[in-house]
């Protein structure tokens, strides 16, 4: 785990000399989390901490709290981007395998800032089962249990909170993008599709520029891996909105027509902090979302002050 300059050794002694002194001052409190969320932090402007409490089926309170880190090379798989997840749960190992990755599927490998990825990532989730220590009977939760696939559904929601919040933390970024892909020929058709869309730097800049541009979203559809056979133009629906305007959506493509825009109201709508794309195949019926920012002037300045 590392967030530090691509290549550059680790002063392992240093860090190896320092655990000890760490785990005596070891502490719970949110103040020690804070520390702890900043402690990771390179470009990022703020800490990305979450927490929740929640019941499952069988009754029984149970806790999740994390943080996160990441601001830039940020694009599945997941890119210099870090993250800590810890639950009282009491979860077997292989449930517990199985509801990280079913979770880092749909949150931290579905976020994009700038589609450029480091040699260095992590997402850790630890279970003590502290919330089943008074229990008569302490079996952890399995794979077949009722209450796994809420565990999961819990944890990949809390997931995306903090994927999001690296998001937002985008460097440079003035918008929070949400692609929403739907009516696919399969989930990995809809995932490829708005991965496309997320990383095209057209796109981004155009948003940044608060112009609604049908014709990048429509190319970086096109040039998605696999379109070429599969996509049809003539069916392809494209809309924009924003979050806090959600009675005001704005059709600019509709089954591979342009649809007339009134372009200063287009540009009031972008001015919006949220911001979402909506892209219609009518191909099937698979979707999916992902989450990316746009490119400003100060992205580059960051990156080209910052060795990374």
């Amino acid at each position: 785990m590392s967030t530090g300059v691509i290549g550059q050794h680790l002063p392992m002694d240093r860090i190896a000399d320092g655990v000890p002194q760490l785990y005596k001052s070891l502490d719970g409190g949110h103040d020690a989390w804070l520390k702890a969320a900043w402690g990771i932090c390179t470009t990022d402007t703020f800490p990305k901490l979450r927490s929740r409490t929640f019941k499952l089926p069988s009754g029984r309170q149970h806790r999740l709290a994390g943080m996160a880190k990441g601001a830039g090379m940020i694009h599945p798989n997941m890119a210099t981007m870090l993250s800590f997840i810890c639950t009282d749960a009491a979860v077997r190992s292989d449930a517990l395998q199985a509801a990280l990755s079913h979770a880092a599927d749909r949150s931290f490998n579905a976020i994009s800032i700038d589609g450029d990825m480091s040699t260095n990532d992590t997402v850790t989730l630890l279970a003590n089962g502290a919330a089943w220590q008074d229990a008569a009977s302490k079996q952890p939760i399995g794979l077949s249990d009722a209450d796994y696939a809420s565990f999961r559904d819990q944890l990949t929601d809390f997931s995306a909170e903090l994927a999001q919040l690296v998001v937002r933390d985008g460097e440079g970024a003035t918008k929070f993008v949400t692609v929403s892909v739907e009516n696919a020929l399969d989930f990995t058709q809809a995932k490829t599709v708005a991965s496309t869309v997320c990383t095209s730097a057209l796109v981004k800049t155009a948003l940044f520029g608060q112009d609604a541009n049908w014709g990048r979203v429509l190319c970086a559809i096109g040039y998605a891996p696999g379109s070429a056979t599969n996509i049809r133009p003539e069916r392809v629906s494209v809309t924009f909105s924003a979050t806090e305007r959600p009675n005001e959506p704005l059709p600019v493509l509709r089954n591979g027509e342009p649809v007339p825009v009134d372009e200063s109201f287009a540009a009031e709508l972008l001015r919006n902090e949220d911001i979402n794309i909506h892209i219609d195949l009518g191909l099937g019926h698979e979707q999916t979302k992902m989450w990316t920012c746009d490119f400003s002037h100060e992205y580059v300045s960051i990156n080209a002050d910052y060795r990374s």
